[in-house]
């Protein structure tokens, strides 16, 4: 598969690598941008994974609680521009369909367009969008919904419908106090984008791949590696003359304070440990030192990943979501347990087209 300068240009602002490492991973991976994304973090060169993409398309995330907020819905439209988004017209024309969306049970974008429109019951959704586009003027898409159903259900929009959220909980009684801790809640998911709940929610393959890719980043990152590790390296690279004299006489200078060793190294040496520690990786695994780094990083990832192990971000000590939700059932007397949880964010995944204004008006004057 060819790859081209654009999936370079999109997996560099998923992850922040290099150009050249991004064009090297498409590669290895035949240009399917999930393993590259992959092959990347396994190689310690993402340094950071979005996990939808880039953020570039204009529009809004509209939510819509039943009255007993025990149902709830949440819906994108994507607009062409910004100034759109923030047109009453159009927020209340998607305040709409995310209140169709609640009141009925779709399967999909599809089958929500070929139904009858609330707001128009003479026009189907779909041709009542398209009367919608005329009249704003601009290019309007459907993008996707999420209706939930549960015990309470509560919704948060963060920054003018940028990001919105719903949270999904058991309890047997669902106070105000409940709903304002669910609400805190929401605003953590907008503010820190957890992927599961809870550990538990992880599948055991999803939960091995993600061990595999933080063994092999380790391995990668060879100044990280414990120093018995990391001398046994040095050692064989040594003694198998894959290192230059220079870099061995770097190594003689610093050897005493090896914390500044990596600064002064040549890239090839440092290449040089990487690859042996990944031809040693089975070995390593069997050793107490290493795996317990492996172990400290899955478990560190972990937390960032699922809700009830973050540190809640309003409290003034260091509790999680979860103590904090147990602090709450505590206090109010109920049995509260959150549930699961929908996070949109505006344009997630699409990029919108950028044009030079100046190259644009010279395009239409022809």
């Amino acid at each position: 598969m060819a790859i081209t300068a654009s999936m370079v240009k999109e997996l560099r602002e998923m992850t922040g690598a290099g150009m050249m490492d991004c064009k090297k991973a498409l590669t290895e991976t035949e240009g399917d941008m999930d393993a590259a994304v992959e092959f990347l973090r396994k190689k310690g060169l993402a340094k950071a994974e979005k996990k939808a993409g880039r953020i570039a398309a204009e529009g809004v995330v509209m939510t819509y609680v039943a009255e007993d907020a025990k149902s709830a819905a949440i819906i994108e439209v994507n607009s062409e521009t910004d100034f759109v988004a923030k047109n009453e017209v159009f927020t209340d024309y998607v305040a709409a369909l995310a209140k169709q969306v609640n009141d009925n049970d779709y399967a999909d974008v599809a089958a929500f367009n070929a139904a009858t429109s609330s707001i128009d019951p003479s026009a189907t959704v779909e041709d009542h969008h398209k009367a919608m586009v005329a009249k704003i003027g601009e290019n309007l898409t459907i993008r996707r919904f999420e209706k939930v159903t549960g015990d309470v259900v509560v919704s948060y929009i963060h920054m003018g419908g940028k990001i919105g959220v719903l949270v999904n909980a058991e309890c047997d009684n669902a106070n105000d106090n409940v709903k304002e801790a669910m609400k805190n809640v929401a605003m953590q998911i907008a503010a820190m984008n957890p992927q599961y709940v809870k550990r538990e929610d992880i599948s055991a393959d999803s939960l091995a791949k993600e061990k595999e890719i933080i063994t092999d980043s380790s391995l990668n990152d060879p100044a990280s590696l414990p120093k018995p590790v990391l001398n046994k390296l040095i050692q064989e690279a040594i003694d198998t003359n894959k290192w230059s004299d220079e870099d061995k006489a770097i190594y003689e200078e610093k050897k005493s304070n090896m914390n500044f060793l990596f600064n002064f190294l040549s890239a090839e040496a440092t290449q040089a440990l990487r690859d042996l520690a990944m031809s040693h990786k089975d070995e390593f695994l069997g050793d107490k030192i290493f795996t317990g780094l492996v172990e400290g990083r899955f478990s560190k990832h972990l937390k960032e990943i699922c809700l009830l192990d973050q540190v809640y971000v309003r409290a003034e000590d260091k509790e999680t979501v979860k103590q904090y939700v147990e602090k709450v059932a505590k206090e109010n007397g109920v049995s509260f347990t959150l549930k699961s949880f929908v996070r949109f964010e505006t344009g997630e995944g699409l990029e919108k087209k950028n044009e030079d204004f100046a190259a644009e008006v010279a395009a239409q004057l022809g």
